[in-house]
């Protein structure tokens, strides 16, 4: 009997998932005779049996699309705002898994969409997920579906800030996504000739930042464009953020663990406005006049580029043959030119964060690129 796929998109859009879909579909149908049944705004739509039967003509002309088809949501199974309630629906997701007689469920998606499918996978459902983020921030793959279109869009933001800055003799400071993760502003930033790069990885010291900026200033330079990772943080903030954590990790019981928790949280929130503080000082440090950009949601957005287009089909159409051979449980990994199977168990709860040793930082180094420290 013909294999029945059940099939969504769960956590952040990103550019490519359409291509990823058409992918898993197209393979599904012509290559195996397989068939192929979305579920509409992540998790949720397993909950609330909401569904699109993914035919040939419900796949036709997706490929360059941006956004999803089947829609997406950050809905956790385990905790689902019902109502006025959060609830556990997991036993429901199961009971529609085998409502429509599944034997698999794919799941494209970031590391929380990864934890999700896992529990999922505890529960006696066959899962393979597809690694998905434009934050690049799954570990045990080489890179993620979405992050190559998000760094080109990220690239020539910068490049079009660079004539804006020279004209008005400015510093521009440029928020880049990346969750807690270094590699879309580092990549970009590198890409578009930033002067300066902070990533998360590598805590900064205005100061630093400063007289980087002071000294091109002395050599001729009349501007400075400046990438920021949404997760950049100061040593001083840094300090505070460990302490807090081994406040948590040392809870002697729930009440400091919840102290240690809340405290985590407010610094997390005050996090957010971090860009705009930190140039509002950098221009009480130089004396010159600072403008943001937040590039915010524009990076998610638009046409996958083509090297986004060609991962997603390559992961798409090996996650279906995967599923030929009865090899659940696994993640579709870029190993170099391949695309393997990783077990899901070795990419729970792990983030893979730009190491210090790591070519890239080598290379803004090299070039003069100060990078806070």
């Amino acid at each position: 009997m013909a294999k029945s796929i059940g099939i969504l998109t769960a956590g952040g859009d990103s550019p490519g998932l359409n291509a990823a879909i058409r992918a898993v579909g197209k393979t599904a149908i012509h290559s195996f005779g397989m068939q192929v049944i979305g579920f509409r705004d992540g998790f949720r739509g397993l909950v609330e049996n909401r569904t699109l039967y993914l035919d040939g003509t419900a796949l036709s002309g997706i490929l360059t699309i941006g956004g999803t088809l089947l829609g997406t949501s950050r809905d956790k199974p385990h905790r689902m705002p019902m109502g006025d309630k959060m609830l556990d629906m997991t036993d429901t997701i199961v009971d529609t898994y085998h409502k429509h007689h599944l034997d698999v469920l794919i799941c494209i998606g970031g590391g929380g969409t990864h934890k999700n499918a896992f529990r999922l996978m505890q529960k006696g459902l066959n899962i393979i997920t597809l690694p998905k983020t434009i934050d690049n921030d799954l570990i045990m793959t080489d890179t993620t579906l979405g992050f190559d279109t998000a760094l080109g869009i990220a690239t020539d933001a910068i490049d079009r800030l660079h004539s804006t800055a020279h004209s008005h003799h400015r510093i521009i400071v440029v928020g880049i996504m990346g969750h807690n993760a270094g590699w879309l502003a580092l990549g970009a930033g590198i890409a578009g000739g930033a002067n300066v790069i902070l990533i998360p990885e590598i805590p900064y010291d205005i100061h630093h930042v400063a007289d980087a900026i002071r000294q091109r200033r002395r050599s001729g330079k009349n501007f400075s464009i400046i990438a920021v990772a949404e997760g950049a943080i100061s040593k001083e903030d840094a300090e505070v953020m460990q302490a807090a954590i081994d406040m948590k990790e040392k809870a002697k019981n729930k009440e400091e663990k919840k102290k240690g928790k809340a405290k985590l949280d407010k610094l997390e929130v005050q996090q957010t406005d971090n860009v705009l503080s930190f140039s509002k000082q950098l221009e009480k440090l130089t004396g010159l006049e600072s403008r943001v950009t937040i590039l915010g949601y524009l990076q998610r957005g638009g046409t996958p580029s083509a090297s986004d287009r060609l991962l997603a089909t390559q992961l798409g159409t090996c996650c279906v043959s995967l599923i030929h051979d009865e090899n659940y449980g696994v993640m579709t990994a870029v190993k170099g030119n391949r695309i393997e199977p990783v077990r899901l168990e070795e990419v729970v709860g792990k983030r893979k964060t730009v190491p210090l040793e790591h070519p890239l930082v080598e290379t803004a180094n090299l070039v003069g690129i100060c990078l806070g420290n």
